[in-house]
């Protein structure tokens, strides 16, 4: 198979190839090792790869034979390397499978390589110091955001059809919206985290994917989704498959349409202009959208220190943890600046400030809650502004407490991390484009809780009526030579 027709076929479609026989698993592989060799030298979104060990038969799993790509953070891989991004943890091995990579085998995915994310997966952009700056495949002079930003460039670019992603406060949408791609965050409870963990970031992270087609992301869910012995509480399931969702027709919607963030950032002209192009698309296909005023049932300055206390004290106990276990101080020679001071923060949150900090979360998901009581969806900007050069987040990091990196955080991505909160799912679409650039704009449309369902259905509508996956980035596996530095199969 060569790589010119692999990266025409998204992951659903190469299944469909393997199952009769037209294409070999083997062949598919070759391929897709071939399409990171072409890009990643350009991007820098794969960190390590290797031989893969599952070898499903030919359609004895949904999605038998394609190729997958894992971050390196939020899910274990028996015997492979979980480094977290970070010099802390290089080195480390997985034990065991996490029940997500469980899943993943049974999916039929043969995983073969896991992708670039910033430190501990504590930023919105992956410029680590252990492996480097991930690029954007639309222009590399820019970010490809984060914390999935590997997983986003790599797919963007025509490595995999879709790859692992986790979100706890944006990082699948994020990437998703600057690397031109589909994916949904959803429902908290929805896929287990175990047996590691019970919930991640207390509530706010999630397991899901990026993906160049809709279909790919529901069936994906599909295989993921639903409770494992132990998890605390779980998601109802839904009626029917996400993938039959995705074809049906989602009838007239009452979209709420939220043009300026939360927080008092601004959103930026070819946003604002992207956003006002999709509400003429939405209303062409028979919706009703209305200016929308939302409130998260506390003030911004509120939410953000809460959000800090919450998110810091569970990096303190993973850091603590880290280091125990392998041995490692924690200082400057394992940590990057602002990683070191989000933990020192961490460590300073008291029991009654966690507690508090729990309730904001629950005013929040009563606030959004009351709001999805009266509206279908909400839509926004998924970001306030297009892709920001490579450096731009990091700029005087080293003279930031751990707060002022969190306050900087949801200052530059101000509409994702309401729905972490409350647990609700959320979904970047790549609707649009700059007309300057020709950078991709994310519309990021949330729903109410356990609503993953409506969500599939409007992206389907969506795709339908104004499809992108023919939108390719400068660096594209398909147009691209083999270059003589490529790594190769081995990987790092």
């Amino acid at each position: 198979m060569r790589v010119s027709e692999y990266v025409r076929h998204d992951a659903v479609g190469l299944a469909e190839l393997v199952a009769k026989g037209e294409v070999t698993t083997t062949e598919v592989e070759a391929a897709a090792r071939e399409a990171v060799g072409r890009v990643d030298p350009r991007i820098n979104a794969v960190v390590e790869t290797w031989p893969a060990d599952d070898r499903p038969a030919p359609g004895s799993a949904p999605l038998a034979g394609v190729p997958f790509l894992i971050k390196d953070f939020g899910i274990a891989m028996a015997g492979r390397r979980t480094e977290l991004g970070s010099r802390l943890a290089a080195g480390h091995v997985a034990r065991s499978d996490s029940f997500l990579m469980r899943r993943l085998r049974r999916a039929g995915l043969v995983t073969f390589g896991r992708t670039a994310t910033p430190e501990l997966a504590y930023s919105i952009t992956t410029e680590p110091v252990l492996y480097g700056p991930t690029r954007n495949p639309w222009d590399l002079r820019r970010g490809a955001g984060g914390s999935s930003g590997g997983a986003g460039a790599a797919v963007a670019a025509g490595a995999v059809p879709l790859a692992h992603a986790t979100d706890a406060a944006g990082s699948l949408r994020i990437p998703a919206a600057y690397n031109g791609l589909f994916g949904l965050k959803p429902t908290r409870g929805r896929v287990s985290l175990g047996p590691g963990l019970d919930e991640g970031f207390n509530g706010l992270a999630v397991q899901g994917c990026v993906s160049r087609t809709v279909r790919d992301s529901a069936t994906l869910l599909d295989l993921i989704r639903g409770p494992e012995p132990g998890d605390p509480y779980y998601a109802e399931q839904p009626s029917r498959p996400y993938a039959e969702e995705v074809t049906r027709t989602p009838g007239s919607l009452r979209i709420g349409v939220l043009a300026q963030a939360w927080g008092g950032r601004r959103t930026a002209a070819p946003v604002a202009d992207a956003l006002a192009r999709t509400v003429r698309l939405l209303e062409s296909l028979g919706h009703r959208t209305e200016e929308a005023t939302v409130g998260l049932g506390v003030d911004w300055e509120e939410f953000v220190p809460a959000n800090a206390r919450l998110s810091t004290a569970n990096l303190a106990a993973q850091v603590d943890e880290l280091a125990a276990a392998l041995g490692r101080p924690v200082d400057s020679s394992t940590l990057e600046p602002a990683t070191l001071a989000a933990h020192r923060f961490g460590q300073r949150v008291s029991g009654p400030e966690f507690v508090a900090a729990l309730t904001i979360r629950n005013r929040v998901a009563r606030s959004l809650g009351r709001y999805f009581a009266g509206h279908d969806l909400l839509l926004t900007p998924t970001l306030p502004e297009l892709p920001p050069r490579l450096g731009a987040y990091g700029e005087g990091e080293e003279a930031l407490d751990g707060l002022g990196w969190i306050e900087r955080l949801n200052d530059r991505s101000p509409f994702t991390m309401a729905f972490n909160v409350a647990g609700t799912p959320a979904m970047s679409v790549p609707l649009t484009a700059d007309a300057g650039t020709g950078l991709p704009v994310g519309m990021q449309f949330a729903a109410g809780y356990g609503r993953e369902d409506l969500l599939f259905r409007l992206a389907g509508q969506l795709e339908r009526a104004q499809p992108w996956s023919d939108r390719t980035p400068a660096v594209w596996a398909g147009d691209l030579p083999v270059p003589a530095d490529s790594r190769g199969p081995g990987g790092r």
